[in-house]
């Protein structure tokens, strides 16, 4: 992680929880006073402390130190919700059902914002018996590529991973599609609705 837990973090989420200082303090077996000096800036958790402190939040350990508790509002596992994150250092691609923290290789993962096509990221579809053939006119270059594509329905994700030797194209099946995606790993996520 490249940040500690912070004082601020920790008083917002416990007043967030309706919590005294001695009730957090009775949960993770320290003194009231000690909650005191973290949440002013006079001292911080120790390390052997984070994971029951985040516990007694009833948040993660990536929530509490991003400051931020997520909330999954995808309650009712709606895919066509769902979200997609990349690890700039492995390249692996994770999917999600909604809101989530997620991290690969030490690092939180944003999650993408897709945007529509523009004209060097067209997302060309065709249907072929069941099947759309989705490509993108696109290089496939080591440095520049598409590195995956993805149709989402209401009932699930089809991912295929895309690698700078092949096409930029794949095949999904058609049902139920209502999106379909192409991830450029210089220029983000882009996203159509065919028809």
């Amino acid at each position: 992680m490249d940040s500690y837990v912070t004082g601020a973090v920790i008083r917002r989420l416990r007043e967030n929880k309706q919590m005294t200082q001695e009730e957090l303090a009775a949960k993770i077996h320290v003194s009231s006073k000690a909650v005191s000096k973290w949440e002013t800036g006079k001292g911080l958790p120790d390390i052997s402390l984070l994971e029951s402190l985040a516990e007694a939040l009833g948040i993660s350990m990536i929530e509490l130190f991003s400051g931020d508790a997520i909330q999954n509002r995808n309650r009712s596992a709606n895919m066509t919700k769902t979200v997609f994150y990349v690890c700039p250092v492995c390249g692996n691609v994770i999917c999600a059902a909604g809101e989530a923290v997620i991290s690969c290789c030490g690092i939180a993962l944003p999650p993408l914002e897709p945007e529509e096509p523009d004209e060097e990221h067209t997302i060309r579809t065709e249907i072929a018996e069941d099947e759309y053939y989705v490509s993108v006119c696109h290089p496939m270059e080591k440095g520049h590529s598409i590195t995956f594509m993805a149709a989402v329905s209401d009932q699930g994700v089809q991912l295929v991973k895309l690698y700078p030797e092949g096409n930029a194209a794949a095949r999904f099946k058609i049902d139920r599609v209502q999106y379909l995606y192409a991830y450029c790993n210089r220029h983000g996520l882009f996203r159509i609705k065919p028809r």
